[in-house]
């Protein structure tokens, strides 16, 4: 029996998030890799976020961990109050179908599926019939400005086009919180302002909680706080001026 979805119950102030000392190793003794070395945050729900740093600083592996795809080694993890480390596998496979939804930045849609149908197949995934999840992809598609081209298959889009019908694909279950590894990572700088200007209004019009990886320092314009790491460990965690963009 699978649990009733939950829609961000807090714990106070809105929190969605909490982290604790969270650590994440690979290998042992001599070769011991410290991936994440202790991180402590907490994210609450409305904010846009944005995890920076190096290459192999760890931001790809705390994403994960936080889309419940990865567990940690030691520390804390909390999501809409539940303990990470307490709840099996069957759970946390629900919450990942149900209340996350994830961007990769290799866009992962099916060649030979329509956007709409991309789209649409996590509906049907949850048991919903054919025409409500076509009716729930169109208006996902339509939320990512592709508005007449809910029949082209990823061939007929651009890169930008594709990471689009991506979010459209992760924003129509309407999840609770959203997580983006590297959203623009193979997009020139005009697609990746149009994926980023998608997000934003995503963030503010909606109040889509979002957490995006990047290393983009231009990005930060788009967000509402920076969490930067370097070496597993948080080297600084800042509030950004809404003003700063228009």
């Amino acid at each position: 029996m699978y649990p009733e979805k939950v829609y961000s119950k807090p714990y106070g102030d809105d929190k969605i998030i909490l982290v604790k000392n969270l650590k994440r190793y690979y290998g042992t003794g001599d070769t011991t890799v410290k991936a994440l070395n202790g991180v402590s945050f907490e994210i609450i729900k409305g904010e846009f976020v944005a995890i920076m740093g190096a290459s192999g600083s760890g931001k790809t592996t705390l994403l994960r961990i936080l889309a419940l795809l990865d567990d940690a080694t030691d520390g804390e993890y909390t999501i809409w109050g539940l303990e990470v480390s307490s709840l099996p596998e069957a759970e946390r496979s629900y919450y990942r179908l149900t209340q996350v939804g994830y961007v990769f930045q290799d866009y992962a849609l099916i060649n030979e599926m329509s956007a709409a149908e991309n789209v649409y197949v996590l509906s049907m995934m949850e048991g919903k019939s054919k025409k409500d999840s076509y009716a729930i992809a169109l208006e996902a598609l339509d939320k990512v400005g592709l508005q007449g081209k809910y029949d082209r298959v990823p061939g007929e889009l651009s890169g930008g086009e594709k990471q689009r019908v991506a979010i459209a694909r992760a924003i129509a279950k309407k999840p609770d919180i959203m997580f983006a590894d590297e959203p623009c990572a193979n997009l020139d700088t005009n697609n990746s302002k149009q994926v980023l200007d998608v997000f934003k209004e995503l963030n503010e019009k909606y109040g889509q909680t979002i957490v995006m990886v990047t290393h983009e320092s231009w990005h930060v314009d788009y967000v509402s706080r920076v969490i930067t790491l370097e070496d597993g460990i948080i080297i600084s965690d800042e509030i950004i001026n809404k003003t700063a963009k228009s």
